[in-house]
């Protein structure tokens, strides 16, 4: 059945979709194929956060108006580098500002190694234009330092150079120096766990059945949704590394539910190419899609008929087309998911 248009109003959600919504989704597609390395993490090789309180220096009178935190950092820094000051003496300086360091601590890090730093204020400080962070011990979970941080704060900005909105919070590039090794003995591991990003029982039993394929034999085995159980081999004892760069970059067919992601406020809608739409008749508000074959004469009936199996995308592009609003697409969607037309998740974000 075809569908005629009594006016048509160009709407940005139509770009929008365009943009997101790649190739035809009328006939089921082949499934898609993706390295393992993109679709799993081994369990245990992560980043772990570390976390420090430090001052910077160096304000053009933009740091913090309190004597409080930062003039009782300030007192114990001037101690250790031996300057007689009272205890209790209250240092006031504008060109100090009180910050916490946070750092990500990546997986296999060595000694020696830089990584970045973030530094957010936390006092009344203005900005950290052009300071200098003094150094700075972070620590992980177990309190143990695993780095420590020095340099100058870099807030970034804009094309006319000025400064960007929230000047209290920079980074000092390579700023932190590891000093502490991440013991690890991952290539003795005689077996190990891989973690799927996005769990799903069908891509599970697939990644378990490709890698026993790669390896000529059951040492693969699926868990769970999320979960691939992997026993290293006879000939790969002694070096999983190698086992694992051969296994990471093995294609798997990705399977997952069919579901429909709309931004009400943008207007944004990205979908899966499994979302179809069973029979269903439409009437929102003042919509004007006229079919041909319906009945003439008087005024027009609000409706849209879509066809069983059609795609969203056909349905989106006659809305746009339309002009309606993203708030009405909402409702729209929120309705056919609720009476069971629409066969797929729906997320209103």
């Amino acid at each position: 059945m075809s569908i005629g248009y009594k006016y048509c109003v160009n709407f940005r959600l139509a770009a929008a979709f365009a943009a997101v919504f790649l190739g035809g989704v009328l006939a089921p597609s082949p499934a898609m194929s993706a390295r393992l390395k993109d679709i799993a993490a081994v369990k245990g090789v992560r980043e772990n956060i570390l976390i420090g309180y430090g001052v910077v220096v160096g304000l053009k009178g933009s740091g913090d108006s309190g004597a409080d935190v930062t003039g009782q950092s300030l007192n114990r820094l001037f101690g250790k580098l031996g300057l007689d000051v009272q205890q209790n003496a209250a240092i006031k300086s504008k060109n100090a500002a009180a910050v916490i360091v946070t750092a990500k601590l990546p997986p296999f890090a060595r000694s020696g190694n830089k990584i970045d730093v973030s530094v957010s204020s936390i006092g009344d400080a203005s900005s950290l234009e052009g300071g200098v962070l003094l150094v700075t011990p972070l620590r992980a979970g177990d309190q143990n330092v695993y780095a420590v941080a020095q340099g100058p704060v870099s807030i970034g900005s804009v094309a006319d150079g000025s400064s960007k909105n929230f000047p209290t919070v920079g980074r000092v590039v390579s700023g932190a120096t590891i000093e502490k090794d991440l013991e690890t003995n991952f290539s003795g591991k005689k077996n190990f766990r891989l973690s799927l990003h996005n769990p799903d029982f069908t891509t599970a039993a697939r990644v378990a059945v490709t890698i026993n394929g790669e390896l000529g034999g059951k040492f693969a085995s699926a868990r769970d949704s999320g979960t691939v159980d992997v026993v290293v081999p006879f000939n790969y004892e002694g070096n999983t590394v190698e086992l694992l760069s051969v296994l990471e970059n093995i294609n798997v067919n990705v399977d997952g539910r069919a579901k429909v992601v709309l931004n009400e406020r943008t207007g944004t809608v990205v979908m899966g190419e499994r979302v179809t739409l069973s029979p269903v008749a439409i009437s929102h508000g003042d919509l004007t899609i006229q079919v041909q074959g319906a009945p003439a004469g008087g005024k027009a009936q609000s409706i849209a008929e879509i066809k069983a199996a059609t795609s969203v995308s056909d349905l989106v592009k006659s809305l746009n087309a339309l002009g309606v609003q993203p708030k009405d697409l909402t409702a729209i969607f929120q309705t056919l998911r609720e009476t069971g037309a629409l066969q797929a998740d729906l997320e209103i974000l």
